[in-house]
This record gives C-alpha cells, sequence and structure tokens, in this order.
C-alpha cells in the first residue's frame, strides 16, 4: 500500500516559474498589514478589510437602481416618455445585468477576481455618466443598458469573492454585513435621489452620486484584496454567452412591448416567441455538448438544492422585483406625494429586511441550520405580497408601512440564504459559476416580473383613466391615457382620476406577483438540508496551483490537501 504525500504539491507551481525565469520576491508591508499568503486562511480583519472595498462595490450596484425610482416619473416626463418607457429603464438595465451574470461569474472561475470587481466598476461608471448627459429616452435607455453590464459584474463577482474568502458555514455572520448594505442601498438611495431630484441638480444628478463611491471602492480593492487565483489553460465560451444573452433579450422585448405596441396574440408575438426559444435551445446544446467552459454548467441542475433553488430564486425575482419597482411609482403616482416622502416611505419594508437579514445571518452561522429560516421568510413574503395586494389609493399609510415591512422580513431571511445553500453544495472550482446561476436566474425573474407587470400596470391604467375620463365628461385616446401625466399640473377632477387609476392598478400587481411566491415557498420546502462546511475545499482543480494575485506567491491550502492525503490511497 502506498501513500500520496501532499508535501510536492505546492513545489511544481514554484519551480514552473523559476524554469520561466521568473522571479517572485515578497512585497514589504507595513506591520499589521501584510496581506495573506494563499496558503493561509483570512483573518477576522483581513476579512473586514477586503470586505469594506466590496461591500462599497455592491453599494454602488444596488444605488444604481434605487436611486432612480423615485426620480423616474420626473424622467419620464420630462423626457417626454411613458408608461413602456417608464418599465423600459428598469427592464434595461436589469436585462444587461441578467445577459452577462453568468459570464462574469463563469471569469471568476478563471481569472483575477479582483481585476474584474474593477472592471465591472468602470463599466458601471462609464453608463452613468452617459445616463445623466442622456437627451431623450433611447439614449437613456440605452445608458442603462451600458450601467446593467458593470453591475452584473458587481452582483456576481461581490458574492463569489466573499465566497472564496469564508467558508460557508462562517459565512452567515458576513451575509449580514451584505444585508445591511443591501437595506442601507435601498433605503438611502431612494432618500437621496428624492432630494436630487427637488433639489437643482435635477433627475440627472442622480447618476452622478455613485461616481465618488466607485472610485472609492476601486482603490479599497486594489489595497486590500488578495486573493488566491487559480492558474490553468481557460476557454471562454463566446458563443454560450451571445446566445443566451440574445434568447433573453427576445423574450424580454416581447413580454415588455405586448399588449401595448401589439396584441398579445398576434404573429409578431409568435415571431418573438418562437425566435427566442429558438435560440435558448441553441444555447442549451452549446452549453451541453460543445462548450468547453460552458457559461452554465448544466450538469450543476443534477444537483436537487441547486435546482430547486435557482427555480425558487427565479420565482422570487418575479415577485419581488416586478411588484416592489413600481412602490416608488404607487407613492407618487396614487398618494400625490413628492420623490423624497416616497423614499421615506421604504423605510418600512428596508427594515424589516435589515433587521431580518443580520439576524438570520448571526443564527445560522451559529447553529449551521438554514431551511427553517428559507421557509419561514418566503411564508411571509407570500403574505406580504398578499396584503400589498388589498391596498388602494385611500389605504392607510400606516397599514402599508405594515405590509411592506412583513414583506421585508420575509426577503431578508431568504435571498441571501438561497445563494449560501447552493455555495455550500459545489466545489470551490465551480463557486463563481454556481453563484452567478442563482443571480442570473433571480435577475431574469426580475426582468420578466418588471416588464411584464409593468406592460399589466400600463394597461390596466389606460382602461380605468379611459372609464373615468369619460364619466366626468373629458374626452381621451388610448396614446394619451398610457402616457405618465404629470399630476401637479392636472385638474383636481382628472387628478382624482389617474390617482384612483394607479391606486387600484397597483393592488392588482401585488395579487398577480403573490403566486409566484406561492411556487417558491414549494420549492424551498422540496430543498434537502446539507449541514453547511466549515471549510472552503481549497484543492486546485487539474493539477493548478494557487497563486496569490499580487505578490505571485505559488502555495495551496495546507488544510485541504492534508485531507486529502488522509483520504486518498492507492492500494
Amino acid at each position: 500500500m502506498t501513500h500520496l504525500d501532499p508535501r510536492p504539491a505546492a513545489a511544481p507551481a514554484h519551480h514552473a516559474g523559476a524554469h520561466r525565469g521568473e522571479r517572485h520576491p515578497q512585497p514589504q508591508h507595513a506591520a499589521g498589514h501584510e496581506p495573506p499568503r494563499a496558503d493561509e486562511p483570512m483573518t477576522h480583519r483581513q476579512i473586514l478589510e477586503a470586505l469594506s472595498g466590496l461591500l462599497l462595490a455592491m453599494f454602488v450596484a444596488m444605488l444604481s437602481s434605487t436611486v432612480v425610482t423615485n426620480a423616474l416619473p420626473r424622467i419620464v416626463a420630462d423626457l417626454q416618455g411613458s408608461q413602456t418607457g417608464y418599465t423600459w429603464v428598469v427592464v434595461a438595465t436589469l436585462l444587461a445585468m441578467t445577459a452577462t451574470t453568468p459570464v462574469w461569474g463563469k471569469l471568476a472561475d478563471l481569472y483575477s477576481k479582483k481585476l474584474l470587481v474593477q472592471t465591472a466598476l468602470v463599466v458601471y461608471v462609464v453608463g452613468s455618466v452617459i445616463a445623466s448627459l442622456a437627451p431623450n429616452m433611447g439614449t437613456l435607455i440605452g445608458a442603462r443598458v451600458v450601467q446593467g453590464l458593470g453591475v452584473g459584474g458587481l452582483t456576481a463577482l461581490v458574492q463569489v469573492v466573499i465566497a472564496t474568502m469564508v467558508p460557508p458555514r462562517e459565512r452567515g455572520r458576513y451575509s449580514g454585513y451584505i444585508g445591511a448594505v443591501f437595506a442601507l442601498a435601498t433605503v438611502s438611495g431612494p432618500l437621496i435621489g428624492g432630494v436630487i431630484v427637488d433639489s437643482a441638480l435635477g433627475w440627472r444628478g442622480c447618476f452622478f452620486v455613485g461616481l465618488p463611491i466607485a472610485l472609492v471602492a476601486f482603490v479599497l480593492l486594489q489595497k486590500t484584496l488578495h486573493l488566491p487565483v487559480v492558474r490553468r489553460e481557460a476557454s471562454v465560451d463566446v458563443l454560450g454567452a451571445t446566445l443566451i444573452m440574445a434568447g433573453v433579450s427576445i423574450l424580454l422585448v416581447w413580454v415588455s412591448l405586448a399588449g401595448n405596441q401589439f396584441a398579445w396574440a398576434s404573429a409578431t408575438t409568435a415571431v418573438l416567441v418562437v425566435a427566442g426559444v429558438v435560440v435558448l435551445v441553441a444555447a442549451m446544446v452549446v452549453e451541453g455538448r460543445v462548450a468547453r467552459e460552458p457559461i452554465i454548467p448544466l450538469h450543476l441542475f443534477r444537483d436537487r438544492t441547486i435546482a430547486l433553488a435557482t427555480t425558487a430564486s427565479t420565482l422570487i425575482g418575479v415577485a419581488m422585483f416586478g411588484s416592489t419597482v413600481y412602490l416608488s411609482q404607487y407613492f407618487q403616482t396614487a398618494r400625490g406625494m413628492t420623490p423624497t416622502h416616497a423614499g421615506l416611505m421604504s423605510i418600512a419594508m428596508v427594515g424589516g429586511l435589515l433587521v431580518s437579514s443580520i439576524g438570520t445571518g448571526r443564527i445560522i452561522t451559529a447553529t449551521g441550520r438554514w431551511k427553517r429560516y428559507l421557509v419561514g421568510g418566503m411564508v411571509l413574503v407570500v403574505v406580504g405580497l398578499g396584503l400589498l395586494g388589498t391596498i388602494d389609493e385611500t389605504t392607510s399609510l400606516v397599514v402599508v408601512g405594515a405590509f411592506m415591512a412583513v414583506l421585508g422580513i420575509g426577503l431578508g431571511a431568504t435571498m441571501q440564504n438561497l445563494v449560501l445553500a447552493v455555495q455550500n453544495n459545489v466545489p470551490l472550482s465551480e463557486l463563481g459559476a454556481a453563484s452567478s446561476v442563482v443571480a442570473f436566474f433571480r435577475s431574469l425573474g426580475g426582468s420578466i416580473g418588471v416588464a411584464v407587470l409593468g406592460a399589466l400596470l400600463s394597461s390596466r391604467v389606460a382602461d380605468k383613466a379611459q372609464a373615468g375620463l369619460a364619466s366626468i365628461g373629458v374626452a381621451s385616446d388610448s396614446h394619451s391615457s398610457h402616457e405618465i401625466p404629470d399630476l401637479g399640473a392636472l385638474p383636481g377632477p382628472v387628478r382624482a382620476v389617474f390617482e384612483s387609476a394607479f391606486g387600484q392598478s397597483f393592488g392588482e400587481l401585488f395579487l398577480v406577483a403573490t403566486p409566484f411566491a406561492v411556487l417558491a415557498l414549494v420549492c424551498v420546502l422540496f430543498i434537502r438540508e446539507v449541514p453547511l462546511r466549515t471549510t472552503n475545499d481549497l484543492v486546485p482543480s487539474d493539477g493548478a496551483a494557487g497563486l496569490d494575485e499580487d505578490a505571485g506567491l505559488a502555495a495551496a491550502a495546507p488544510e485541504a490537501t492534508g485531507e486529502l492525503a488522509g483520504s486518498i490511497r492507492t492500494r
């Protein structure tokens, strides 16, 4: 019987560099600030230092959506847009984010994660500058696509980097920080956006507010983030990525325009649906049979937890993004609030999300049990959406706030823990792909939800507004009833008609979103709970050597290698 000796594991990487004539001297650092070697776990302090830049990057990503929510009615009115334009300012970012998330995740398995995060920040900045200067709705929507490319990278990569640094069992305590940043961005974004819109800066200032934060995040990442990276032969699946983005885009264009630009049952619908399905089927063929490094590894879905978690994430995306993105519009169009006041109303939901996210994260770290919080969170999401389905333009704001708090508590216990369940079931070599798959399907659900519910809202408001205007003797046409009016400039009776039309229609949106949350709850119930790992499974795959991105130090994780040596024997 022979035994596998783990000691030479780190040597080939060192000698490989020597054979190329390379030298990797260890850089000098101030005491207490030396970056971790690739063969050493990061200390709590080092993790917190690295988290500072990562959480700022995530804050920027969240801010890109939340800061404009209260500005959208003013933006659309100023640029003479329609409800479809309102929807597409949101959908454009979600679409780009959704289509590129798996690409970013796969790249994270192949290349430097720090460089990728910094690249995503630069892309976000470029899109923000273009958006701030947009002269019309078309340019603004295009700029939001560029922003979405960067946001897709930040959304996928921050989760991957944190999962690389922290084992699943310890990840709960840091997930609380992610929840706190999510809550802060969700609360402060609408408030900041509302204040800026009501100031001399106008709505264009909303796209500048994230730029200094992005710059600070870039610098902090450069200074504090030091990760092991696997050097191996890589092949980026360009064809698969292109087909996935094209197929998703075609279907989202269909669901956002159907009912307004053309009928749901029409030749245009048939062409778009068939084209989208055919392209996605081709993408699956490429991913399963052709690509050496598929963007979405289909074998991941053989795992029951991953399959159910991604399905639940898609359904949660439909319910969450598809309904909550229109809450700000409800407060401004149905309740006559200013953007600033509408932002203050979001505190109720985000306060619940903050408490729930931090609380469940710490409990999960202490106990290692997570499924009960997923189930409880989804129950509250279903209840919250159902309650919000009863609101109209006359519902007490205190009652609306209470309903939003219930939804926030449910979302806080659900979103991060679904990602944690998936990350716990995959090796480190596929962590980026698996994490991005969950984010991809959640964003896909959100994109579909925003587009479909936006089209539904536009249709329902137009019908109710036309009927209401006719009842008071005011003539209107179909086109004008689809536009978002400046309520402050309307005569009292006409304004009341539009407020009533919007108020009743928003309640219907939440009712439509509720069944999707119920289906997500069913998926969560069937997820099998697996104890959280206490290690990150850092064994390099395919004989690759782990290299420190900055110092170039070649090493393998001794704990993981020791476990390997103790378990592998040749008889």
